[in-house]
């Protein structure tokens, strides 16, 4: 089974390299193309730097991946994705695996990651995505336990490629020991996510600037939610749906005559 390797944290993240050598492991072909800096918070975006209708690739080795082909791509992870599919990999990916990112990726605020925006790219393909994210807290660690969600990577992916193509997983591990971590748990996204970003307009500039301050949400998550499974040591595992239509709306019969003129 082929799998592209990408990630929001960019080519030089430890992480990258780290799902990169668990996928190689857990018997995939493994190429792995990310950002050539880093992309976070870019969500599904498929933005990339352009000269022309041409945007740059450059080939890489990554340490510990000898034999692994690699690139760092002048785009987002989405833009990645989509270029995988759209002629530039031959053959495409089966799978999509992304991260493993400095940082959880929970709540209704994954709507916001590159990281998970990759994975969700990957389903509108019809092909298995997954967002793997390490929960580190604010405080960037010296010494991330990359192993910890390495470890957990074929149990995940057993389940995930058990079902149809196109499904999307979000796992999220605490940044533990192996021999530390909770059982595996399904989880809800909590109402927003583990922090919450504060602005401020602050005069002083012709038109003032806006300041940016992260905190945590006040409302304590729901038990069942990937905040609070965390914070319990447990790593958690969510199902995500890219996006689709809802039928049922309710159109009123002055709406419908609008419409029709």
């Amino acid at each position: 089974m082929r799998a592209l390797i990408t990630n929001d944290d960019g080519i030089d993240s430890p992480g990258l390299w780290a799902l990169a050598a668990a996928a190689r492991d857990a018997g995939l072909d493994v190429v792995v193309a990310a950002p050539h800096t880093d992309a976070s918070g870019v969500g599904a975006s498929v933005l990339s730097v352009r000269e022309g209708n041409r945007t740059a690739v450059h080939p890489r080795e990554l340490p510990g991946l000898p034999g692994i082909p690699a690139f760092a791509v002048e785009g987002h992870p989405a833009f990645i994705v989509h270029a995988a599919g759209r002629g530039w990999l031959d053959p495409v990916p089966d799978v999509v695996l992304s991260g493993i990112n400095l940082g959880s990726n929970v709540g209704r605020a994954v709507l916001h990651s590159g990281t998970v925006g990759a994975a969700l790219t990957a389903g509108l393909h019809d092909w298995y995505g997954l967002a793997v994210s390490l929960d580190t807290g604010l405080r960037v660690p010296e010494d991330p336990h990359w192993e910890a969600p390495a470890q957990l990577l074929p149990t995940v992916l057993d389940l995930l490629l058990a079902e149809a193509p196109g499904t999307v997983f979000s796992m999220n591990v605490p940044d533990r020991p192996v021999d530390e971590l909770g059982e595996l748990r399904e989880a809800r996204l909590a109402r927003f996510g583990a922090v919450q970003v504060r602005v401020v307009h602050r005069d002083g500039e012709p038109n003032g600037t806006l300041h940016t301050s992260v905190i945590e949400p006040e409302a304590e998550p729901d038990p069942d939610s990937d905040v609070a499974l965390l914070a319990q040591g447990h790593p958690t595992l969510t199902e995500l749906r890219p996006v689709r239509e809802e039928p049922g709306v309710r159109l009123s019969r002055s709406a419908t005559a609008d419409l029709s003129g």
